[in-house]
């Protein structure tokens, strides 16, 4: 097939660019929303296990597979505990997901950020470390960072 029509020309090469651009551009950081679902799994003297969710946002306009997480959790810049963990999760474009995580908790800290919550019913929570994410088994490192005011409902 022989194309030669200028017009013709211009529009598929428009076309090849846009998908070349879309299906080779870098994707944009996920986006901290909430956490949900708090839960203790495992009580311990020195460390117990914690269950939460964290729900995210994908920027990007195409869809990702999440494949790990490194995560510190702080309250009131005390670190609570961290969790690293290996996932096969797909993400969908331009919508919120839900990250499950189980945290490492060292007691005597937890302790400490437990009774400044029952005093005050707000903390700081800070989220920081990586997430490797990724399409069509090409996977990137991205930082992880949120700190703000979140409620805390103990009763």
């Amino acid at each position: 097939m022989k194309i030669t029509h200028p017009s013709t020309l211009l529009y598929l090469a428009v076309l090849i660019l846009t998908i070349l651009h879309t299906s080779c551009s870098t994707p944009k950081a996920l986006e901290y929303r909430d956490f949900k679902n708090f839960k203790v799994e495992k009580v311990g003297f020195t460390n117990s296990n914690v269950q939460m969710e964290l729900v995210y946002f994908n920027p990007n306009n195409f869809g990702l597979q999440l494949k790990r997480t490194e995560l510190e959790i702080y309250i009131n810049n005390t670190l609570l505990g961290n969790t690293s963990q290996d996932y096969q999760i797909t993400i969908p474009k331009r919508a919120d997901f839900i990250l499950p995580i189980t945290i490492s908790v060292d007691m005597k800290n937890l302790l400490k950020n437990g009774m400044y919550a029952l005093v005050n019913k707000q903390v700081t929570v800070k989220v920081k470390g990586t997430v490797k994410v990724g399409k069509a088994n090409a996977f990137i490192s991205f930082p992880i960072y949120y700190e703000g005011l979140q409620s805390i409902d103990l009763f």
